[in-house]
């Protein structure tokens, strides 16, 4: 089973309308189609590009405007899915659930169906900017392709997550990220390559580059990499293909999940196999900690 992915390094800059933000989405999934990606990823907090439309007094939107896009955000990715027979990771949204805002990861399949992975972990500036609430459920998602979860930037940071994932079958995991920073940025970085090797997963990561003139959004640092473990049949850097740092840009590779079959089973190392479950959880087991519920 082989799948082909593209990256998008999605570049913010200020709009006038839903409709320029809907022409450079779909811009750059017709690239991909021509690249005939199976699987396509926006970034993090892409969408709050739409809050440099301001308001009347040319002021740029508040945060807590960005719910009332989200039937235009899903009418397009819907629409852009079944057109271009890809699944869409449409970066996350804000959507807002009784009174809380949530970060939230979209998957809109080829036949019109919506899935939702809301971020289980939030940072500092997500709580005091924007008093952002944590998701309370891990999903696995199936697909004519294989396994998947989405784990959002900061997810990616926790070890116990992506095991919890792959414990439930993903084979491949997709990050959609958004750092203002090289350390963030890095730190979203080496812990993927870090989730790859422990988990023998595929890790898929992209990141927002340029700037709006939004608050806590001004400064973006990203670039995209489709990342295997460090084993014989992969790159000896683990990295199947990366971006141009901070260009306006899309990257593609061809993911082989028999070789990732092949690696847990007869690899240079068996990093799943060989989990010591008698000192530590067994996250195939175990139904106490069990998110999915």
């Amino acid at each position: 089973m082989k799948l082909r992915v593209s990256a998008i390094q999605y570049h913010m800059h200020d709009i006038r309308s839903f409709d320029d933000f809907a022409q450079q989405c779909e811009h750059y999934v017709k690239t991909a189609q021509e690249y005939e990606a199976d699987f396509v990823l926006f970034p993090e907090l892409f969408t709050t590009q739409l809050l440099s439309i301001g308001n009347d007094k040319g002021e740029p939107l508040e945060i807590t405007a960005l719910p009332a896009f989200t039937a235009q955000y899903k009418t397009l990715f819907t629409t852009l899915a079944k057109k271009t027979n890809t699944h869409i990771v449409g970066g996350t949204h804000i959507i807002e659930r009784e009174g809380h805002l949530y970060n939230v990861a979209h998957l809109f399949y080829p036949d019109g169906k919506v899935e939702e992975q809301a971020k289980l972990h939030i940072t500092p500036f997500e709580i005091e900017g924007w008093n952002m609430a944590a998701g309370e459920q891990l999903h696995v998602f199936d697909t004519e392709k294989g396994k998947i979860a989405i784990l959002t930037c900061y997810d990616i940071e926790f070890p116990e997550i992506v095991r919890m994932a792959k414990a439930k079958g993903a084979d491949v995991i997709f990050c959609p990220s958004c750092t203002d920073d090289r350390h963030g940025f890095h730190r979203v970085r080496y812990t993927s390559h870090a989730r790859a090797i422990e988990n023998q997963v595929y890790v898929v990561l992209t990141g927002t580059v340029g700037s709006i003139s939004v608050d806590l959004m001004r400064a973006n640092f990203g670039q995209a990499a489709i990342i295997s473990p460090n084993d014989i049949p992969f790159p000896p850097k683990g990295l199947l293909a990366e971006g141009e740092l901070n260009h306006d840009m899309l990257v593609t590779a061809d993911l082989d999940l028999n070789l990732l079959y092949e690696v847990r089973e007869k690899g240079s190392v068996t990093t799943w196999r060989d989990r010591r479950t008698d000192l530590y959880i067994d996250w195939e087991k175990d139904e106490d900690h069990d998110l999915s519920k």
